[in-house]
């Protein structure tokens, strides 16, 4: 009697047309968001509108890191260069300032509350998931500010905290060779450990900084500053309570915001994005990374969906 042979399924080949379709839709999107993002991402984003919407989103820092490995982070020098441009055009009423931050460097926080304060706009804050520490010194410098009921806001203190690797050197018997030419030259090495005397001068100029956020936000707020002080121990408070306490003034989110800007103007609010134009390197920098991950993405998903055994598909 004749056997019947089963055929054989080339799962290899199978696997190398998935691959190349892959390829190809990725290659056409990279091509086609190249072409969109020269001639858009390059250009200053900004339509035409009477309030000027800004975001700040992520760590605040002076000036925030480029290239392919870059963290989302609120760049000052960029968001002062905004809140300028915004206040010297005369078609704009007022700026919302969008918020979800944890706050970030005390330097390039004070630089854009500044900023804001010297505005001759009105001026909202709209603070989302986060707005602690500098985001909220930032929030504070505007004239209304709207948060949701669990929003992370508040956090008023300094920190500058670090890890000594002292004991580590010893056990891997490594030393620190010490050669400075002032006292407190080295103070805050992490390779060896702070003198009593060393923790102390770091403590005065932490609690200055702290002083100086303290009495900010006292201004800005119109409160005692014995009642910042009191809240002032580092600690979040949700956005119910931060109302309760008075360190916002409403519980809401964009709508609010917006509907507060528009009775506070007697205006029809229109937003106009202000953002930082894209450089070309950035746009390619943003296509590589975004289509290298979905291309990712695909092949994985493809992998994952499609369960091989002996030239037989399972489903699950």
């Amino acid at each position: 009697m004749k056997k019947t042979e089963t055929p054989q399924i080339n799962v290899g080949g199978r696997w190398a047309v998935v691959i190349i379709v892959l390829l190809f839709l990725a290659l056409i999107s990279f091509i086609t968001a190249l072409i969109v993002g020269i001639f858009i991402s390059t250009s200053e984003v900004e339509e035409s509108g009477n309030v000027a919407h800004i975001k700040i989103t992520g760590p605040i820092v002076a000036e925030a890191d480029k290239g392919l490995f870059r963290g989302g982070a609120a760049d000052s020098t960029e968001i002062v260069r905004l809140i300028e441009k915004a206040d010297e055009n005369p078609d704009v009423k007022a700026i919302l300032f969008e918020i979800n931050s944890p706050g970030g460097t005390a330097v390039a926080s004070y630089e854009i509350a500044h900023a804001i304060q010297k505005a001759n706009k009105t001026t909202a804050a709209w603070i989302r998931e986060a707005g602690a520490s500098g985001a909220y010194w930032v929030a504070t410098a505007t004239d209304h500010i709207v948060a949701n009921p669990m929003t992370i806001t508040g956090s008023i203190g300094v920190i500058a905290s670090y890890i000594e690797f002292e004991g580590t050197l010893q056990r891997y018997n490594a030393s620190y060779r010490r050669l400075v030419s002032g006292e407190y030259k080295d103070m805050g090495s992490p390779f060896k450990e702070m003198t009593d005397e060393e923790e102390l001068i770091m403590q005065d100029s932490l609690d200055l900084i702290r002083q100086i956020f303290i009495e900010d936000v006292a201004k800005n707020r119109k409160l005692p500053q014995e009642t910042v002080d009191e809240v002032a121990d580092g600690r979040f408070y949700l956005g119910v309570q931060a109302k309760e306490l008075g360190l916002i003034d409403e519980l809401g989110g964009k709508d609010e915001a917006v509907a507060w800007i528009e009775k506070k103007e007697g205006i029809e609010a229109e937003l106009a994005e202000y953002r930082k134009p894209k450089t070309l390197a950035e746009v390619l920098t943003e296509i590589f990374a975004d289509n290298s991950f979905e291309l990712g993405q695909g092949i994985g998903k493809a992998f994952l969906d499609a369960k091989v055994v002996k030239g037989v598909q399972i489903s699950t």
